[in-house]
């Protein structure tokens, strides 16, 4: 009779700790925000801090506003973009930086004609072989 007793106890308890557990949903998607407001666009790695003037070619850029890059990228799948990359801290920048939320200076834009990119990308930061 003891050994009934423990049984069903352990049964009712397993039975409330089953009931008590949330259930947990696979995530489908990663939410990432929204994308940076910076003036001369982002870069496209993490942590997604502005890129300085010059760092994109005018092709990454619609009617004055940046297209994108890394996860935020609104441009067609076949997109190509120059970029300079001596631009990047990764490739040893160290110059100014705009904030988030800065507006961007009419005369600190790079039209085509003052433009040095010296690799390609397509809009997800991938380097694909192109440079000019």
């Amino acid at each position: 009779m003891r050994g009934f007793k423990f049984v069903v106890w352990a049964t009712v308890a397993g039975g409330c700790f089953a009931v008590a557990v949330p259930t947990v949903e696979a995530q489908v998607g990663v939410n990432i925000g929204i994308a940076p407001q910076c003036p001369y666009g982002y870069y496209d790695v993490a942590p997604y801090g502005c890129s300085p003037s010059g760092y994109y070619g005018p092709e990454w850029f619609s009617g004055g506003v940046f297209v994108g890059a890394g996860p935020w990228f609104r441009g067609p799948d076949n997109f190509r973009g120059h970029v300079n990359n001596g631009f990047h801290p990764e490739h040893g920048y160290k110059g100014p930086m705009p904030s988030r939320g800065e507006k961007a200076e009419p005369s600190r834009r790079v039209d085509s004609a003052h433009f040095s990119g010296n690799e390609e990308r397509d809009g997800r930061g991938h380097a694909t072989g192109g440079a000019r």
